[in-house]
Order: C-alpha cells, then sequence, then structure tokens
C-alpha cells in the first residue's frame, strides 16, 4: 500500500551524520539501536555515493537489509520514519500477496510501478507548490469573471472602464476577505470517474469497454454549482494543472526512485521454503515468487507508464517474523541481496513504558488530546503508566505476542467508558491513575479466556 509522505524536515538529509539519524529515529520509535544503525548507515552511503565519481558511483549498488524479528517491534515504523526523514519515494508490500508468474496474484514488478505513481504524486505537489501564486491569481481572475461578468463582450485590445476596474477591484478584496463564501458560482468541471473495465467476455464487450474508456480519457464535462471556496480550490488545481509540466514531473519522479527509492517488502519468511513443507499445494510458487522478486533486487528494467525504472539502487529492506522458517530457508541468491540482517529484540515492560511516553505524539498525548476536543483534560499519572504496561507485558505473554500493537488494544479498553461518555459528561477533569487501570483491566487480564477475545 502506498503511503504518503507529508512531512519535511528542518536539517538537510545530505547534512545528517549515522549517529544524528539515530537520534531522530529515536523521536518516534524505542529500541532496536542495531536495527536504526544499520538503516542509517544505509542512508548515509547515499549520501556517500552522490559525492562518488560517475563511473564508481554507477558500481556501488544498496546494501539491502533484512531485519528479523517477531510482530509490533518497529521494523515498519524504522522504514517508514527513515523513508520520512530521507523525503524519499517509499512503498511498503506484502510478499505474501506476490504470485509467481502464471498464477492468479499481484505481479511482483508493480511494488516498482506502485512506488513511481507515488513519486509522481510527491513531485506534482511539489511542482504545484512552485507555481501556487500563478495558479491562484489565474483562478481568481477565473472566478470574478463569473461573479462579475462584463456588461458587454468586450472587442480585441478593448479595456474595461474605470468603473468596471474598481468594481472588479471591490469584488477581489471581498473575495480574499471570505465575504463571498456563501455565494454560489456554477462551471464547469471534468468527470473523473473511470468506467469500469470488465476482463473477458464477448469481442463486442470489449470493444464497447474501450469505447467508454477512450471517451473517459477525451474527458466529459458537466456544469456543477458550488460556493465560491469550493470553486476557487477547483480552479487553483486546474491552473495548476496547466502550470506544471507533466513530462518534466515523470522524468523527476522517475530519476527520484532510481536514485532514492525505498521499497520495503514485509512478510518475506511466508516465501521462504520451510523445512518438511510439502512439495506442492500452497508452497508450489514459493520459490517462484522468490525468483521473480530476485531480479527486481539485483537490478532490472521495469516499464511504467511514465518510462523505463532501473532497479540498481533502489534499497530494499526485507522483514519477517521467521518463526516456523529461518533466512537460510530462502532461496541463495535472493539471501546474498540482503547483505545485512538485524535481529530486533522483544520488546519488554520496560520498553512500553517508554512507548506510552517518550516518542514524538506517544500513545498518552495522543489520548489526551483527544478527549481535550470534547472539553474533558486527562491526566495519566506514573503509577497509571507503569500499570498500563505492566497489563500489556503480561497478555503478550499469557496469549500470542503482537508486541507495542497490544497497547493500542488496552488503552482502548482502558479509556472506553471515558471516550463513550465525554460528550454528555459533566466531569471536565479525569485523573487516570492506577486504581482506575485496574478497575477497569484487571479483571478482564486474570480471565485468560477473555482477554484472549478482549484484550
Amino acid at each position: 500500500m502506498p503511503i504518503s509522505l507529508p512531512e519535511r524536515t528542518a536539517t538537510s538529509v545530505d547534512s545528517l551524520t549515522p549517529r544524528q539519524i539515530v537520534r531522530e529515529l529515536d523521536k518516534y520509535v524505542v529500541g532496536q539501536a542495531m536495527a536504526k544503525r544499520a538503516v542509517a548507515i544505509a542512508l548515509r552511503n547515499r549520501v556517500r555515493r552522490q559525492r562518488l565519481a560517475p563511473e564508481m558511483a554507477q558500481e556501488v549498488t544498496p546494501k539491502n537489509i533484512l531485519m528479523i524479528g517477531p510482530t509490533g517491534v518497529g521494523k515498519t515504523e524504522i522504514a517508514r520514519r527513515l523513508a520520512r526523514l530521507a523525503q524519499s519515494p517509499f512503498i511498503k508490500v506484502e510478499a505474501s500477496k506476490f504470485t509467481e508468474v502464471g498464477y492468479v496474484g499481484r505481479d511482483v514488478e508493480s511494488m516498482v510501478r506502485d512506488l513511481v505513481e507515488l513519486a509522481v504524486d510527491m513531485v506534482r505537489a511539489e511542482k504545484g507548490e512552485e507555481v501556487q501564486d500563478k495558479a491562484r491569481a489565474a483562478a481568481e481572475e477565473r472566478l470574478l469573471d463569473l461573479l462579475l461578468p462584463p456588461s458587454r463582450p468586450l472587442m480585441p485590445g478593448e479595456t474595461p472602464s474605470a468603473g468596471e476596474e474598481r468594481t472588479r477591484e471591490r469584488m477581489r478584496e471581498q473575495l480574499r476577505e471570505h465575504r463571498l463564501d456563501e455565494r454560489v458560482v456554477e462551471l464547469e468541471v471534468r468527470e473523473s470517474t473511470m468506467p469500469s473495465f470488465a476482463v473477458g467476455g464477448s469481442l463486442d464487450d470489449i470493444g464497447m469497454n474501450i469505447k467508454d474508456m477512450m471517451s473517459a480519457i477525451q474527458g466529459r464535462t458537466k456544469m456543477r454549482r458550488m460556493r465560491v471556496p469550493e470553486a476557487l480550490a477547483h480552479m487553483i488545481d486546474e491552473e495548476q494543472g496547466r502550470l506544471v509540466d507533466m513530462e518534466s514531473v515523470s522524468r523527476t519522479a522517475v530519476q527520484r526512485v532510481e536514485q532514492a527509492g525505498i521499497i520495503f517488502i514485509d512478510e518475506i519468511d511466508k516465501i521462504a521454503s520451510r523445512d518438511g513443507a510439502s512439495s506442492h499445494g500452497p508452497d508450489v510458487s514459493r520459490e517462484g515468487v522468490q525468483r521473480d522478486i530476485l531480479p527486481i533486487i539485483e537490478g532490472t528494467t521495469v516499464n511504467s507508464k511514465h518510462g523505463m525504472v532501473k532497479t540498481d539502487h533502489i534499497l530494499f529492506i526485507a522483514a519477517g517474523a521467521f518463526h516456523v522458517s529461518k533466512p537460510s530457508d530462502l532461496i541463495p541468491e535472493l539471501q546474498g541481496r540482503f547483505p545485512i540482517r538485524v535481529e530486533l529484540e522483544p520488546l519488554t515492560r520496560d520498553d512500553f513504558v517508554r512507548i506510552l511516553t517518550e516518542p514524538r505524539n506517544a500513545l498518552v498525548a495522543q489520548y489526551t488530546a483527544l478527549l481535550a476536543t470534547e472539553g474533558v483534560a486527562v491526566t495519566f499519572t506514573a503509577d497509571a503508566i507503569e500499570r498500563i504496561a505492566d497489563f500489556a507485558a503480561r497478555v503478550n505473554d499469557s496469549t500470542e505476542n503482537i508486541g507495542a500493537r497490544r497497547l493500542h488494544t488496552v488503552m482502548e479498553r482502558l479509556l472506553d467508558e471515558l471516550s463513550f461518555d465525554a460528550p454528555d459528561s459533566a466531569e471536565r477533569a479525569v485523573t487516570i491513575d492506577e486504581a482506575y487501570v485496574d478497575r477497569m483491566l484487571a479483571d478482564i487480564v486474570r480471565n485468560e479466556d477473555r482477554s484472549r477475545y478482549i484484550l
């Protein structure tokens, strides 16, 4: 799934040392020092490569990383935060969703195409920001034409009268001061819906589908009535589309993917051939998927609608729990393409305490902010946070260990009554202490059968 990257760092990634990169990651991910160290070195090596002579730089390939560890310990979060820090195109895919060529399922090359689409969106947004002022000015003129049409069509070379100019300027001021927000205008908009394309059927059906698609590509328009703010936003988008050179966007996006793209392959252990696995059934395509992924990681050229994309310098980060298989169960060629291996440690009770409080926008801060929108001031005592961590660690030990994700379930259960009653409650200040946590969670945690279903 494509994931969007809106965050910008104040410091250029080119100037960040590995130690500084780790410190940035520490703001969001607790523990896992070895994994952070590995990705920091990989990111810094990209900067070093850019400083080499072109002939040498072409030979230096990324040192891909294999993260080994149970679910919920921070594998995906480390990769996601690294991509945001580097402002790089980043996509997370699940290895189990792909199938060998000839089977029904996703083609492995689609991960590269999805990454290119994400990069195109990123570059288009950046280019749109550069022409934002021009686009707004042009959109304002179009909107004023709708709000204040000329009394008569102007002849070529003729200018509006002084009175019309003054009226138009007054209208422009009212528009910028949001005094026209309740006005409704009618404008022509292009329909963005694409007709469904059914695969199969007769040749006539396929021909009709192609005709529908071609008419959609050519564009159908219709008149829509909308308020002034919505109309202005729509016109700004249209003007940005006219001002941004999409050919340049595509070229830049492809280059960014080739030089700075990051692909995170999760659940790679699911396509490893297990010891003693059956030679038929679902395991048939496991090795086939590995062999299909191999050329993408080794370096190949993938065809996309924005051009040919070379994968030689894309950084691949793979992750898996490897509960029932081990990295050596992967085919040797694929193992060799992940020279850096880091093992992530299971989270402890102390880690849970830190996760609840230390990261930016930590869980406790999130729930406090959510309830503050209802006018309820929630305060968590230190004893309560310790107790929450105790319960989460205990449930992980007694049932399935899902790492830090257990904290989300525990916190939701803990604040269930408060979240439900907050809009109607007369109590505007609530303190969550150890007794409150025990009252809400102790019975469930004590009853192991109930905790399996509820927590």
